[in-house]
């Protein structure tokens, strides 16, 4: 873990609340072991222990009952075992013998009073900093969702007014298609314009065989004409629109064939829906 290392920034600046053993259990384990294996967290350690080791001599000590400490660590709701082990960080120690001086102890308590403060507020600053990112990520998947939908929205329209467009073209013309051989129960519907389009609905269809599609033409006095290859659901059933030549014949009629995956010029596989226009 280098210096720059984010993780890094954010045990060091809890180096003073680690001092004052004012750090959770796991977060003091995980502090302890960072500590040990960086020197930069280790010096500012030695420095804080020295500190805090040296300010309860600045006044004039007071022996506590034995039992003083239990009762306050058990009314903060804090473990005993909770203190900070500073003995690896405390270069000697502060003899009682020889307090302070005034000015030393003030100086000694304001550093660490300012180490503490701002590594506690850098540390708040932090966790406020990654729920906002939370939030933001978040926000962001929202945003991405709610442009995915109005994209399909957006197609969906403009395919329903193409549709639309078909079904209220001057020369629109309907043609029923029944099921062949093949498919008894196969029906479809073609909605034909040779100026918009042609709108395409069927039922009933079964599966397409490996290596196969449906293909749908459009059969004129000439010759047929390809549509397209049609896109089949689960159940059988399509719904297509289709452009159309603008030099198409005269149409006589409509059908559906089975046809070699990626379609042919010209139809050549089992007729399974037909519909004459007339």
């Amino acid at each position: 873990m280098t210096a720059h290392d984010p993780e890094h920034e954010r045990l060091h600046e809890a180096s003073g609340l680690y001092v004052l053993g004012a750090l959770a259990q796991e977060e003091r384990a995980a502090f302890e072991r960072h500590a040990a294996t960086c020197p930069e967290c280790t010096a500012e350690l030695r420095a804080l222990a020295s500190v805090a080791t040296a300010l309860p001599y600045g006044v004039t000590q007071v022996e506590p009952p034995p039992t003083l400490r239990q009762k306050i660590l058990t009314a903060a709701g804090q473990p005993v075992s909770a203190r900070p082990n500073l003995a690896q960080f405390t270069p000697r120690p502060v003899r009682a013998s020889r307090p302070l001086a005034r000015g030393g102890w003030l100086s000694a308590a304001a550093m660490l009073l300012v180490s503490v403060a701002l590594g506690t507020y850098a540390w708040t600053l932090r966790t406020e900093i990654a729920a906002l990112k939370a939030d933001l990520r978040e926000a962001l998947v929202r945003l991405d969702r709610s442009e995915q939908q109005a994209t399909v929205a957006t197609r969906n329209v403009a395919v329903a007014e193409g549709r639309l467009a078909v079904l209220l073209a001057s020369d629109m013309t309907q043609v029923t298609l029944d099921g062949q051989p093949v498919a008894p129960r196969a029906s479809g519907r073609a909605f034909l314009s040779r100026s918009r389009g042609l709108v395409f609905t069927a039922s009933d269809l079964p599966p397409a065989p490996p290596g196969k599609t449906y293909q749908l033409w459009v059969v004129t006095a000439q010759a047929p004409v390809s549509a397209g290859l049609l896109d089949l659901d689960q159940s059988g059933r399509v719904a297509q629109q289709f452009p159309t030549p603008p030099d198409l014949g005269a149409p006589v009629a409509v059908a559906v064939t089975l046809e070699p995956a990626g379609g042919v010029p010209a139809p050549t596989g089992d007729k399974y829906l037909v519909g004459l226009t007339h």
